[in-house]
């Protein structure tokens, strides 16, 4: 993985980390996610505008991938509001590098080494011990499980759709509908109330934070593989179980600690990979 990747990939994960943190803190978890997209997509409107580049063969990677982020966003914002950041996050990050391996080497023809396949097998162990295996949440597990696929499932079609276009324009358009459709959905079921109630500081930093960490990963797209850029990425992982005891008063014991040292493990092996 060239070190211009790796570099992007692990910027992306502290921003992924903050963001996270910033919503799984929020009173009201799918508001403050519906003012996050709002503000990432206006915010970055006018960049997206300087730097566009856009060829007409993106089109079909970013429909289907909008498809996946409206996913991934209702059903983050919905885990939210039921599990706990450190249940369901580590599960999501986790298992979405293990399925854009899977699936890119038995469906899309991608190479991968056994390197690489032991870098992202030891990225999961430390992944599900900072989770703890010892007594899952079911309701965690089933969040985490349907995140991560709608993870695997943009990064590997943006893997395709990016070399079509410029990072800060892909992005902006594969998040606008996601965006737009799911801030209505929200307005109509909870009312402008309560999106008004979310609009604060920590919305706004979430959606400028959530627009920088995809527009890294895309920008690391274009520089390595699919795989290793999402297990790379995963070490937000580490990032938000340090952060949940001080942010969200959450345990971090000698489990979380041996599973940081293993993604960083993880992350050498790709990195050389």
């Amino acid at each position: 993985m060239p070190a211009t990747a790796l570099v992007l990939a692990l910027a992306a994960a502290c921003f992924h980390a903050l963001w996270n943190l910033l919503l799984a803190r929020a009173p009201d978890s799918r508001a403050a996610t519906a003012v996050a997209l709002v503000v990432a997509e206006v915010a970055f409107a006018p960049v997206a505008v300087v730097f566009w580049k856009l060829h007409a063969a993106a089109w079909p990677f970013l429909v289907a991938s909008g498809v996946f982020e409206l996913a991934y966003f209702g059903l983050l914002a919905a885990a939210y509001q039921r599990v706990a950041l450190s249940v369901v996050y580590p599960i999501a990050r986790g298992g979405a590098p293990v399925l854009v391996l899977v699936v890119g080497a038995l469906f899309l023809g991608s190479g991968t080494s056994w390197q690489q396949a032991a870098a992202v097998a030891l990225v999961v162990a430390g992944v599900l011990l900072v989770r703890g295996v010892s007594h899952p949440d079911p309701r965690g597990v089933a969040f985490g499980v349907a995140i991560a696929a709608c993870i695997a499932g943009y990064t590997l079609l943006d893997k395709r759709g990016i070399a079509h276009a410029g990072p800060i324009a892909y992005l902006e358009l594969s998040m606008l509908v996601p965006a737009a459709a799911y801030a209505g959905i929200v307005v109509r079921t909870k009312g402008y109330a309560a999106v008004r109630a979310a609009a604060g500081p920590a919305s706004v930093a979430a959606g400028l934070a959530t627009f920088a960490a995809y527009a890294l990963v895309l920008a690391a797209l274009q520089r390595a593989s699919a795989a290793s850029v999402a297990a790379v990425r995963e070490t937000s992982v580490i990032l938000a179980a340090a952060l949940a005891a001080p942010v969200l008063h959450e345990r971090v014991g000698p489990a979380r600690l041996a599973g940081a040292v293993l993604v960083v493990l993880g992350v050498a092996l790709i990195s050389t990979g």
